[in-house]
């Protein structure tokens, strides 16, 4: 009895014992297994980070350049710049006020037909003699012949960012080339354009999948951080960045993976994406204390497992070890599809721990980058239909219009008085109060260009005098709006500002555009309209010939006509102003 005794003790010991051996092993193996996995995992996801942000960060940058090409080739602008070139510098200035209305326009419709998502601020139009021949915001006598911009873009297109007060710009310069030019001749100018940030930014700062340490940021080839630190304010052209990925980036042209130190010098995991020719290198990094952390947890729990399931050890690590691996291996598959460029897979684990946590957010940052790449996909659709010359169709028929023109007076000295904000909200107040009047009396508003506004009412026959007294009378409400408009800019701390307005009615021809619901209008009707305009006294209304013959007879206005020998010798049209009687 004894001896079974002991034998059963010694077997149940020896049991225990294998169970024990067995249980430490397997809880060895799989303790180790799952630290490896999740390093590995870490890595992939900082690498998935990299190239998919340093993608669309490139991808942002190539339609950039497209889309500065689409201005840079505009023929108009290759025959204002070929024109320029040729114009002795003491008459320069004068040639820039002259044409300053036909490189306005131009800049108009390239807004209209990129969209302004793009954050386009400004741009610069210099000849190959350094001279700038025209500015957004405003001509200056500067030369940028020995600016470095200026000199790199004679030779090709590229980008770089700027630093400024609040942050950075982003700068795309191209050649502009003549109209007939073949491969291998000289520019005649430079477009240097100046843009918002807010898209590069946004694929940037999202730290979705991150967690509380990381960071994805770029670092230009002067070693300085271009984008906003997690860590420290005001990092932007601040913040130096000597890093063995940046050097790797720099000195080698390669992506650098793995642990190395961080401009903290802190420890970290990091991938790069190297940008060399577009200067730039991108960094995912992760601390790597935070990244071993959710193994030391692991660790722990296994262990503490373990000792209260001793006698089912084989079942409880079997399950552990799959309870651990399989959402790590749809971790690692989802990250391997989107590496390859599939985004929409989604791992939908629901678990309530740390892998849970982390596999919604990256469900969440898959989510926001296939928005993203899709959103970029769209527009580079637009910029391609563009490119191919489709920017207008024009309609196959004729109408009678009343077209309209309301112009600002003297309204680049009062933008030089202002701020940029400033200047912004004046042009805003003044165009939407403008517009408001144009479609209460049932008006359409044509476009903006520079600080006037064209309006037009469509389809009117001449016959019709209600229809033609309604036109007059909106002209009429605008100028007698105007202390009511004074208010409203002396609300927002901008001086009252004066304006002119005049009106054709005739033939035009309508054309309907490839980017915009909004149809624009063509023909001798409309160039009158705006030629009339600028005799225009100020707060006052002129007419054409046509429209006057039309509302001569109406009682209640008084016509006035004007003697200006220039409109008569050289255009053989005369133009009345409009006052209400009494």
């Amino acid at each position: 009895m004894s001896i079974s005794f002991n034998l059963g003790k010694k077997l149940v010991l020896l049991v225990m014992l294998v169970s024990i051996t067995a249980l430490g092993i397997t809880s060895y193996m799989s303790i180790d297994y799952a630290s490896e996995t999740l390093k590995e995992r870490g890595g992939e996801l900082l690498i998935g980070e990299s190239s998919i942000r340093g993608e669309s960060l490139k991808s942002i940058f190539e339609s950039r350049i497209e889309q500065n090409h689409i201005l840079a080739n505009d023929p108009m602008i290759q025959s204002l710049v070929s024109e320029m070139n040729q114009i002795p510098k003491n008459q320069l200035k004068e040639f820039q006020e002259s044409n300053r209305r036909d490189f306005l326009i131009q800049i108009q419709a390239f807004q209209e037909l990129i969209g302004f998502s793009i954050g386009f601020e400004d741009t610069k139009i210099i000849g190959n003699n350094g001279n700038i021949y025209f500015s957004l915001v405003g001509n200056t006598e500067d030369n940028f012949s020995e600016n470095e911009f200026f000199k790199r873009g004679l030779e090709s297109s590229f980008i770089d960012f700027e630093s400024i007060k609040s942050g950075k710009k982003l700068i795309v310069i191209s050649p502009i080339f003549a109209k007939d030019s073949k491969k291998g001749d000289e520019p005649i100018g430079v477009i240097i354009s100046k843009m918002r940030t807010a898209s590069i930014d946004n694929v940037l700062v999202n730290r979705s999948g991150l967690g509380e340490t990381g960071e994805v940021y770029i670092v230009n080839d002067d070693y300085l951080m271009l984008s906003e630190s997690r860590f420290f304010e005001d990092a932007v052209f601040q913040q130096r960045v000597d890093t063995v990925a940046v050097q790797k980036c720099f000195k080698e042209g390669e992506d650098h993976v793995g642990f190395y130190t961080d401009y903290r010098n802190i420890p970290i995991y990091g991938s790069s994406y190297c940008a060399v020719d577009f200067g730039i290198v991108l960094l995912a990094e992760m601390d790597e204390k935070e990244l071993v952390e959710p193994i030391k947890i692991l660790q722990t729990r296994i262990l503490l497992t373990s000792l209260l399931i001793t006698m089912m050890m084989g079942l409880v690590a079997y399950f552990a070890a799959e309870s651990l691996s399989h959402p790590l291996r749809a971790l690692k598959n989802a990250a391997n599809k989107i590496a390859n460029g599939k985004f929409d897979v989604r791992t939908n684990i629901t678990t309530g721990d740390e892998i849970g946590e982390l596999s919604r957010a990256f469900d969440s940052m898959a989510e926001k980058l296939e928005e993203s790449i899709i959103e970029i996909k769209e527009k580079e659709e637009i910029i391609k239909e563009l490119a191919g010359g489709n920017l207008l169709k024009f309609s196959q028929h004729e109408e009678n219009d009343c077209v309209g023109v309301i112009d600002m007076t003297d309204s680049t000295r009062i933008s030089s008085k202002l701020s940029d904000d400033d200047v912004s909200k004046m042009y805003e107040i003044f165009l939407n109060f403008m517009a408001r009047i144009i479609l209460k009396h049932n008006g359409e508003v044509v476009k903006n260009i520079g600080d006037a506004l064209m309006f037009r009412f469509a389809n009117i026959d001449s016959k019709d005098t209600q229809a033609m007294k309604n036109v007059l009378e909106c002209c009429l409400d605008m100028i007698e709006s105007h202390d009511e408009l004074k208010k409203e800019l002396n609300a927002n701390n901008i001086d009252a500002l004066d304006y002119k307005i005049s009106a054709t009615y005739g033939s035009v021809k309508v054309a309907e555009s490839t980017t915009s619901k909004i149809s624009d209008i063509f023909g001798p009707t409309v160039n009158r309209c705006f030629k009339i305009n600028s005799f225009c006294p100020k707060n006052s209304i002129v007419v054409g010939n046509n429209m006057y013959e039309i509302l001569k007879d109406m009682q209640e206005y008084e016509f006035s006509q004007f003697c200006s020998i220039e409109m008569k010798a050289k255009y053989d049209y005369s133009i009345y102003e409009v006052k209400r009687k009494n």
